[in-house]
């Protein structure tokens, strides 16, 4: 039997088989999460004009501290009627057109205000409290990197310097589906041997919120003919990720039926705990991930591998887990031949993350991994860590 892949092999593998899908224009309202296929270059200068940068009065700093006649009040989204004068103030709201002429703004906390004239009682510098045209960004220049993922602030640089849609790569569309005679949708009533089926809810979860549009199949009996039918209509999807039938019992289909249908495996297995027998192949741009049916093992599979295929297909320039490190709360002993990834609850204390690893991490044990937030990353080797040693983890 060939050695098993490490966790970084069989990511590097499936990440050269995830290529970015085409693009679309998308409006912003709609973009949050995308991942723009091309850079954003901003349409305007921020700010486009010389705004004042709090609420104040426009003045000539060479006449300050003194007296001043106010000759205008400008609100944000109107100019100044005409240039300032010498002699002369305008009242200037927050984010208002400052006017030719001015060259500083005094904050309205510094001078009396007596509605014909008001008194400077301290001197103001060139250019104090003014933004200057493209001081935030020069129209032309580069706003956003492809490959970036659109947040709120991305979101709120794209609407302010003009950019009303992006060209992202589009959502892609994949197919879950769970395999087992066993398995039985929540809320029916539970024969002797059946249990509910879990893993197709959860991986949709996980799934649609790395940006895919996700459709749930029907889970199918342990036969081949509804094996074949099942991921004949998932090969039609961008993604197809099937839980259980992945290993080597007799009632393991998964990987020859996807066979016979013309999917070339790339991977099966990876040196991790859980998640072992996870398979990887590619049918044409479809790619094929079968997860383990035990219900952790299935999420570990999808975190590790198919969330970051998902955000590669996207164009995210980093699409890798986003590994953080925490400090262990009780001791951690390392498996010889295989990684683990170890269910935990975190905490802050002293401004570090602390991470408590949660009883029972069978990878059956699904209920008892609703109190996780984080997975422990515990490399391979013979070593115990022990409690304050710091080790790696990826947030849930």
């Amino acid at each position: 039997m060939p050695a098993l892949l490490t966790i970084d092999e069989a990511l590097a593998l499936v990440l050269r088989y995830a290529l970015p899908l085409e693009a679309e224009a998308v409006p912003i309202e709609q973009a949050a999460g995308r991942v723009p296929a091309e850079d954003v270059r901003a349409l305007v200068s921020l700010p486009p004009f010389r705004s004042s940068a709090m609420d104040g009065f426009a003045v000539r700093v060479r006449e300050t501290p003194g007296r001043l006649r106010v000759v205008d009040r400008i609100p944000a989204g109107r100019p100044a009627q005409r240039a300032l004068a010498a002699g002369e103030a305008m009242g200037i709201a927050t984010g208002g057109s400052v006017p030719d002429g001015a060259d500083g703004v005094v904050p309205i906390e510094h001078v009396e205000d007596g509605g014909a004239e008001v008194v400077v009682s301290a001197s103001v510098s060139e250019e104090d409290n003014i933004r200057g045209i493209g001081s935030d960004i020069g129209a032309g220049e580069l706003l956003l990197s492809a490959g970036s993922i659109l947040g709120a602030a991305q979101i709120g640089a794209l609407a302010a310097a003009g950019v009303a849609a992006v060209r992202c790569s589009r959502r892609p569309r994949v197919a879950v589906l769970s395999t087992g005679t066993e398995l039985r949708p929540a809320g029916s009533a539970l024969e002797p041997g059946q249990i509910y089926e879990s893993n197709a809810p959860m991986l949709a979860a996980a799934l649609a919120g790395s940006g895919a549009a996700v459709t749930r199949l029907p889970a199918v009996t342990d036969d081949p003919d509804s094996h074949r039918a099942a991921l004949e209509r998932g090969l039609e999807a961008d993604v197809l990720v099937s839980s259980g039938g992945v290993s080597v019992g007799p009632h393991d289909l998964v990987r020859r039926i996807a066979a016979e249908l013309g999917v070339e495996e790339i991977f099966w297995g990876v040196a991790v705990k859980p998640g072992k027998p996870v398979a990887f192949g590619v049918r044409g741009r479809t790619l094929v991930f079968g997860l383990p049916g035990n219900p952790v093992s299935a999420l570990v599979g999808a975190e590790l591998f198919v969330r970051p295929a998902l955000r590669a297909l996207q164009g995210a320039s980093i699409p890798e887990p986003a590994y953080a490190v925490g400090r262990l709360s009780t001791p951690l002993r390392a498996s010889p031949a295989r990684d683990q990834l170890i269910r935990a609850r975190s905490r802050l204390e002293g401004g570090e993350v602390v991470l408590e690893p949660l009883s029972g991490q069978e990878s059956h044990m699904i209920a008892r991994a609703a109190g996780a937030d984080t997975l422990v990353l515990v490399a391979r080797g013979d070593r115990e860590h022990v409690a304050g040693d710091l080790v790696p983890f990826l947030r849930l």
